[in-house]
């Protein structure tokens, strides 16, 4: 078992550190401490609402005393670039033996300095946003598939994708279900052991790179379930969500929404959701039909009867599951 210190300075947040509250939420025993001089002397519960008595702490010279032996960069900021105060808490931890983790654009194992440290400490750097070489084009082997595919989409960046593609999954494998599970971003790769960082991808391969992470997984298996990202209407990131989109080429999509945003994270007004649904059967028209067989809310922002609430009423107005 690991023992992961996550570096999220200024980033301890339940959107802006992605990949660290993943951690803390599916694998927290082994978390031993979050880095964020900012929320130092907390606890992760108080700062997440959830995480338990996880200790944030000022840098990684006060983890030594709990002994990690991996260091998880747990938030990528936009650009992805290895700030001063990163570099720092890096080699200090890699100087102490820890292996590196992380999710930006930028890799560790092409940064000199990071790179000589690590050879001379015998510790690991791991990118998880390198992507697949040499690349692969799409085929259209969707035309062929007889496993079922589910895609996670969503009204927006941040609205639950890999969580609700990872807890479906888990659900179903208790379940005693056949369930492959294809990350597609850094978190999900993390989480899983395998995918394909899409955002990484060159535009011409994003949907080929996706199609070949499919085909990679036997006839037998009884569904794969696809980590969306980003959302075809975001002004940023839809370049992604549609080579997705038409990688997976989902039998089955399940929709994230959350109800009481009012501006998307590119500071856009939030699109309508009715809107959000169709514009996703529009996109795979041309190619295949598709439905939506639920709706995941993120209800982080509401009290418990409100969410309840609104589940009844997007349940209602749809007519498919929405939790």
């Amino acid at each position: 078992m690991s023992r992961f210190v996550i570096l999220a300075s200024g980033a301890l947040h339940y959107i802006r550190n992605k990949t660290g509250n993943m951690l803390i939420r599916y694998r927290g025993e082994e978390v031993i401490a979050v880095i964020d001089p900012g929320q130092a002397g907390k606890i992760v519960r108080d700062v997440l609402g959830f995480g338990g008595k996880i200790p944030v702490i000022s840098s990684f010279k006060e983890s030594v005393q709990f002994q990690p032996d991996t260091l998880v960069i747990g938030n990528a900021p936009q650009g992805g670039i290895i700030s001063d105060e990163y570099r720092k808490e890096i080699i200090q931890a890699i100087r102490f033996g820890c292996d590196i983790i992380s999710g930006m654009h930028v890799f560790l194992n092409d940064d000199e300095e990071i790179c000589q440290n690590a050879n001379e400490n015998g510790v690991k750097l791991l990118d998880l946003r390198k992507p697949p070489s040499p690349p692969h084009f799409p085929k259209g082997t969707w035309r062929d598939r007889s496993v079922p595919v589910l895609l996670t989409v969503g009204t927006d960046c941040d609205t639950g994708k890999m969580t609700t593609a990872w807890e479906i999954t888990s659900c179903l494998r208790k379940r005693g279900w056949d369930v492959h599970f294809i990350g597609t971003g850094q978190t999900g790769i993390l989480l899983s052991g395998c995918g394909v960082p899409v955002d990484a991808v060159v535009g011409d391969f994003m949907a080929g790179e996706i199609e070949c992470a499919i085909d990679k997984v036997t006839d037998d298996a009884d569904l794969i379930i696809v980590e969306g990202q980003g959302a075809i209407t975001h002004m940023l990131y839809s370049g992604v969500t549609l080579g997705v989109l038409h990688g997976a080429m989902p039998d089955w999509m399940v929709m994230t929404h959350e109800p009481v945003r009012e501006m998307d994270t590119a500071d856009q007004p939030m699109v309508d959701f009715t809107k959000a649904l169709q514009l996703h059967l529009d996109l795979l028209n041309p190619f295949k039909p598709s439905t939506f067989v639920g709706i995941n809310l993120l209800t982080l922002n509401l009290s418990d009867e409100n969410a309840k609430k609104v589940c009844v009423e997007y349940e209602n107005m749809y007519n498919i599951p929405a939790t």
